[in-house]
């Protein structure tokens, strides 16, 4: 029985092994295959009378450690130098303008068809308004270097940004100045824990000489995750700030504190780091959305009594995606396309108290949010040609507003 088991999870990691790397032939996300992969196992077990445990208590703890590590990769994938300013200050800007803004839209469709307090309605809709950077980053690829960066950073900001609000507003009955100045404080002391805990880490990472280098390191970044989400602090930032931090070490030897760190040892060692954290991702991604789409109800799924809500939820997702895009003044294809919807909404969709909950949003609203926005996604990946030389992504991106003088020049 036991062999049984390891041959199956293997043959599905391979399967989704084998999506990944087409997937930028096909276009099709990942993630699509691994919910019919997973939804399908479900049904043929049934067929076969194979008994498999009640897996949704681990879908939280594979979505919380996705989530850290797709956050991780993609901060160490940034180059962070001062040609990166604009496009930093730009997503930051469009997340947060996009999750406000569209969370009270939303939370206003919810006291329309069901009305209550305004503030459940906020914590309910906030999961909806969060791009997945589990989706995105991995299905962009094949875009150019700044549209990939550009959703690297709105996507993991989108996250960060949507995780701060809904703690916010989750542990804060009324918005006044004093919780509004306690959360700020709150932001404080998570900015001194990232910077002291990065030190550390990063001493740590050129002092180990043990065959066992990067296992503490990774271990004791989830440790301090776990323990700032239960102080109720962003635990985001610090993953953010450790991976651009680590990940740009060698363009801060300028400062003479960053000398004793020894940053030529640690920038060889992020890049071993770098390809650890992107494996290990990729199969605890895999997994997730294989036990997601395993404990999903084909009743849910075709739910046509909450299609009519899902389809609203998408349509001002896309609506809003379109006028902040034009706000800003970003070439609107394909990244009008790129707002899925995934791993996040899960994990903050899981949390929220019985209390909070609204009656209409249920597990079918958010299944058919998530599968919708990510087969728009699929569609303008599709019709986006794919960048095959410098020249084509000098081409593109020259006219995109997003991009620097200084990026422009250097291609």
């Amino acid at each position: 029985m036991t062999l049984n088991i390891i041959i199956i999870i293997c043959v599905l990691l391979l399967l989704a092994y084998i999506f990944d790397l087409t997937a930028t032939k096909t276009r099709i996300p990942s993630v699509i295959l691994l919910l019919f992969l997973g939804w399908s196992v479900k049904l043929l077990s049934k067929q076969l009378n194979f008994y498999i445990p009640d897996l949704e208590v681990f879908l939280q703890i594979f979505g919380v450690l996705g989530l850290i590590l797709i956050v991780l990769e993609g901060a160490l994938e940034i180059e962070f130098d001062r040609s990166k300013f604009q496009l930093i200050k730009k997503t930051s800007l469009i997340s947060f303008i996009s999750l406000i803004a569209l969370s009270i839209c939303i939370a206003i469709v919810f006291q329309f068809f069901q009305s209550g307090n305004f503030r459940d309605g906020l914590i309910n809709a906030l999961p909806f308004c969060v791009i997945s950077s589990a989706i995105a980053i991995p299905s962009v690829k094949h875009l150019s270097k700044y549209r990939n960066e550009f959703i690297i950073y709105e996507s993991s900001l989108s996250d960060i940004i949507g995780v701060i609000l809904f703690n916010f507003l989750m542990y804060n009955s009324i918005v006044d100045f004093l919780s509004v100045a306690e959360f700020t404080l709150q932001l404080a002391i998570l900015a001194i824990i990232s910077f002291v805990a990065t030190i550390v880490l990063s001493v740590l990472m050129s002092k180990i000489e043990h065959r066992v280098k990067f296992a503490p390191i990774i271990i004791l970044l989830i440790l301090i995750y776990a323990l700032s989400e239960i102080l109720h602090l962003p635990a985001l930032v610090f993953i953010l700030v450790f991976g651009l931090f680590i990940g740009n070490i060698n363009r801060l030897q300028q400062f003479r504190y960053i000398e004793k760190l020894k940053p030529d040892i640690i920038d060889k060692e992020v890049t071993k780091f770098y390809e650890l954290i992107k494996e290990t991702g990729f199969i605890i991604r895999a997994i997730f959305f294989l036990i997601f789409g395993f404990i999903i109800e084909t009743s849910e799924l075709f739910n046509v009594s909450t299609f009519l809500l899902s389809s609203i939820i998408v349509a001002l997702v896309f609506i809003f995606r379109i006028a902040i895009l034009k706000l800003f003044k970003i070439k609107l294809f394909p990244l009008v396309f790129i707002s899925p919807r995934g791993l996040l909404t899960i994990l903050l969709f899981l949390i929220i108290p019985s209390e909070m909950q609204i009656g209409i949003v249920n597990k079918s609203v958010v299944l058919q949010v998530i599968v919708i926005s990510t087969i728009v996604m699929m569609i303008g990946i599709m019709l986006t040609k794919r960048d095959v030389s410098n020249l084509v992504d000098r081409d593109n991106n020259a006219s995109d507003d997003f991009s620097s003088t200084e990026e422009i020049k250097e291609n």
